[in-house]
């Protein structure tokens, strides 16, 4: 019988640092390190992260054979010194920003890893398991088709840029990955939608979201602008940046005075009036997105032969786009890895290593993706969160589902707003109902109550809704598996509701209040929903949820947004869990069988409650 290889998977030091732990070929255990550290994005060395996934698959750094970093740091490097070269003496300030990390850290990362794994395990650095470094994309290419559902697919991996990559076409087939062809740094169609993120004021790595939601406001007046000025793209979907109008190459900001003088102005400041402009702008850079991905997969699809396709890399979690693809794209069947960034890159460095490096099978196919509904992090125990709600002085009653979970339902259909906590973490930017805010769609104030009062962010953000999956086709345009949250289709016209003929039409922000559709706290003001599926098979209770909710009100919807406040990681343990609960304006809290109501708690002054420094972006 041959050896079950057990691969821990890192990424570190850019953003979005992570763990993995792969075994025979099935997925152990994943978690991001800022859901342990609080620091959003944190890109420090995994160590927390790393202790999970060894605590879950009872194992120690000894019981690992192989650890794989997931990019060749080196190459990166290499990259940055000729870039600087190629941009002298424009990049000099970056220059002298960036190498002082390099030079202490970066540059000698196996040096730094290996201390710090033997600090972390206790193990002589010379007793560590061999450590591997794998190449960026591929990292990217492994976490999108190996855990995929598909023998043989294309692979696309899209992201702002690897060592030198930016956008990577694969062939996969069984255990192996393919190179097919490569755009190189510094163009790149991520690196362009952060460059327009900024130039509306929001933060780069984390404000992408709030421009894809912003778009639906605006309407795509400067898409001629994008095409004469910044981005060449050819009929086969392949591009060029015109690298007059940007800084990131070797400066200290995406987009320079060239780029603010084509659009008319400075960046927006953060915090200031988001105004018609910023909505246009959104709207534009997101067409031109969603054209550039249509014509790269029509090409993929043509050189490939095959009509399956994953997707990974950052631009993946555009989920407007990913929509767009699925309706209007050549591939029949879509997988994409619900941790498309950095932190996924850890869990291909892994896979990476099982299939190419070390030469082992797939797990057999059963139809079904090996990510495990993303539930792939730390759970707790019934004593756990016992102990750790009386430390809190917490007041809670403890209840069995079939009495808890009607009364749940019964709470969110009066309009509560429920913190709930079930099972294990996430791996991935979503909250999927391992740690999430549940509240009812129904409720036409409730993307406002949601957005100013529980998560203190900005009002037009929209909320997702999450429905059972039997029900989908009866309320959104979409009739096949969307259990990451990674596709956006419209609310059916049956189930919108008519706007009055009288008076002028709105625009911009205005339109914010307008009631919809049946469930108005999800629908964008486009008809739009970005659409989760609850499967009974990967996450029986929040299904249970649901259905119980569903009986109640006749509606199988349900609106799931993160368990964080902005400029937080989403929560991870039930500590984490009852400080946002009293923090903030969340009505309940459910705990796996524990269920505490706001009005039962003792109020503490808001000195004793941890300090909470919010992002300005």
């Amino acid at each position: 019988m041959s050896k079950e290889f057990t691969i821990l998977g890192l990424s570190a030091f850019y953003h979005d640092s992570a763990a993995a732990i792969v075994q025979g070929g099935r997925i152990v255990a994943a978690s991001q390190e800022e859901r342990f550290t609080r620091i959003k994005h944190d890109a420090s060395f995994p160590s927390h992260a790393i202790t999970a996934c060894l605590k879950q698959g009872n194992l120690r750094l000894k019981d690992v054979d192989y650890i794989t970093f997931y990019d060749k740091p080196l190459i990166k490097f290499e990259r940055l010194i000729e870039t600087y070269l190629a941009y002298a003496p424009g990049g000099f300030r970056s220059f002298l920003s960036a190498m002082p990390i390099w030079l202490k850290e970066k540059l000698f990362l196996k040096s730094v890893l290996r201390r710090e794994l033997s600090h972390l395990s206790g193990m002589p650095e010379k007793g560590l398991p061999p450590l591997l470094f794998n190449d960026h994309h591929n990292s990217h290419a492994a976490s999108a088709f190996y855990p995929s559902p598909f023998d043989e697919a294309a692979v696309l991996c899209m992201d702002g840029v690897g060592e030198w990559a930016t956008t990577t076409v694969w062939r996969g087939e069984g255990h192996n990955l393919t190179p097919q062809w490569e755009i190189q740094f510094p163009h790149s169609l991520g690196l362009l939608y952060s460059a327009f993120t900024q130039y509306a004021g929001f933060k780069v790595n984390s404000g992408e979201y709030k421009l894809m939601g912003l778009a639906p406001y605006g309407r795509p007046k400067y898409v001629a602008e994008i095409y004469d000025h910044l981005i060449n793209v050819k009929d086969d979907g392949t591009f060029r940046l015109n690298m007059t109008y940007f800084d990131f190459p070797a400066g200290l900001s995406m987009v320079n005075e060239c780029f603010a003088e084509l659009f008319g102005g400075p960046v927006r400041q953060p915090e200031s009036m988001i105004t018609q402009k910023e909505m246009d702008l959104a709207a534009s850079i997101q067409y031109v997105t969603e054209e550039v991905v249509l014509k790269l997969c029509q090409t993929i699809a043509q050189e490939s032969g095959t009509d399956r396709l994953c997707l990974a890399g950052g631009v993946a979690l555009n989920c407007v786009a990913n929509g767009r693809l699925r309706k209007k794209g050549p591939f029949r069947e879509i997988w994409i890895q619900p941790a498309s960034g950095d932190a996924g890159g850890a869990l291909g460095a892994a896979l990476a290593t099982h299939c190419e490096y070390l030469g082992q099978s797939r797990l057999p196919s059963t139809g079904k993706d090996l990510m495990r509904g993303a539930y792939l992090g730390p759970d707790f125990s019934e004593t756990e969160i016992k102990t750790a709600l009386q430390s809190k002085n917490a007041n809670f009653v403890v209840m069995a589902d079939d009495q808890l979970l009607p009364k749940v339902a019964e709470l969110l259909s009066q309009g509560h707003v429920i913190g709930w906590f079930s099972g294990p973490m996430e791996f991935g930017p979503r909250s999927l109902g391992g740690r999430s805010i549940l509240a009812d769609p129904r409720c036409p104030d409730m993307q406002s109550k949601l957005n100013l009062k529980v998560k203190n962010r900005e009002s037009f953000r929209p909320f997702a809704p999450v429905v059972l999956r039997e029900r989908l086709s009866e309320w959104f345009d979409l009739d096949e598996d969307s259990p990451y949250m990674l596709y956006v289709a419209p609310v059916l016209p049956a189930r919108r509701v008519s706007q009055p003929a009288s008076g002028a039409p709105l625009f911009g922000i205005d339109q914010l209040n307008q009631v919809r559709s049946e469930i108005p706290a999800v629908t964008h003001v486009d008809y739009s929903a970005r659409v989760q599926t609850v499967h009974e098979e990967t996450n029986p209770r929040f299904y249970q949820l649901l259905s119980s909710f569903e009986a109640q009100t006749g509606c199988p919807v349900l609106i799931n947004t993160s368990f964080n406040v902005r400029g937080e990681p989403i929560v991870q343990s039930p500590e984490d869990a009852f400080d946002c609960f009293m923090s903030t304006g969340i009505d309940c809290l459910v705990i796996s069988h524990f269920l505490l109501m706001k009005e039962d708690q003792i109020l503490v002054d808001s000195a004793d409650l941890p300090t909470r420094q919010f992002e300005l972006d």
